[in-house]
This record gives structure tokens, C-alpha cells and sequence, in this order.
């Protein structure tokens, strides 16, 4: 999970994409909006969605395998919903645990 978190981090770092990252580890209300907020299409058959899971504002977006596939096939503009250039400052959440 660690290994994930720092890829999409680092990604979006090095393509001078804003975002915030809300730690689910540290705090119940993180862990609580990033379960409520994951579509039920995309939860786990049993357990609860693992970190990273990527959002623009409240909208779902994916986790790090579709955020992986978008990267892989250029796509990631798209895949974070983002229609402005490459480093254009635009708002992204990613939910992380620490360990």
C-alpha cells in the first residue's frame, strides 16, 4: 500500500498537480468520507476499500490499479478529470494510511 501511495504522490508531484492527501490511518472522519464515498461497484467483496483511492472533490475516481492502466496508457488527465494542461494547478484528493 505504502509502495502505491508514494508512486500516486509522487506522480502527481512531479506533474505539479495540487492535491490534498487525507490520512485514514490517523483519522476516524477520513476513514469514515473515504468509505462512504467509494461506489458500491467499486468496494471489495468483503473488508473495506484500501487506500489510495483517488477523488476530485467528492467524485470517485479509481484506485491505483486504474490509476496505473490511465498512466501507463497517457491517460491520467482524464482519469483525474482534469482538462487543464500539465502543470496547471488543479485539486485532488488522495486517501492514504500511514502505518
Amino acid at each position: 500500500i505504502k509502495k502505491q501511495q508514494q508512486d500516486v504522490l509522487g506522480f502527481l508531484e512531479a506533474n505539479k498537480i495540487e492535491f490534498e492527501e487525507k490520512d485514514i490511518a490517523a483519522n476516524e472522519e477520513n476513514r469514515k468520507w473515504m468509505r462512504e464515498n467509494v461506489p458500491e461497484d467499486s468496494r471489495p467483496a468483503s473488508g473495506n476499500p484500501l487506500p489510495p483511492r483517488l477523488f476530485n472533490d467528492s467524485r470517485y475516481l479509481g484506485d491505483y490499479e486504474a490509476f496505473f492502466e490511465a498512466r501507463e496508457n497517457n491517460a491520467v488527465y482524464a482519469f483525474l478529470g482534469l482538462t487543464a494542461p500539465p502543470g496547471s494547478k488543479v485539486g485532488v484528493h488522495v486517501s492514504h494510511s500511514e502505518p
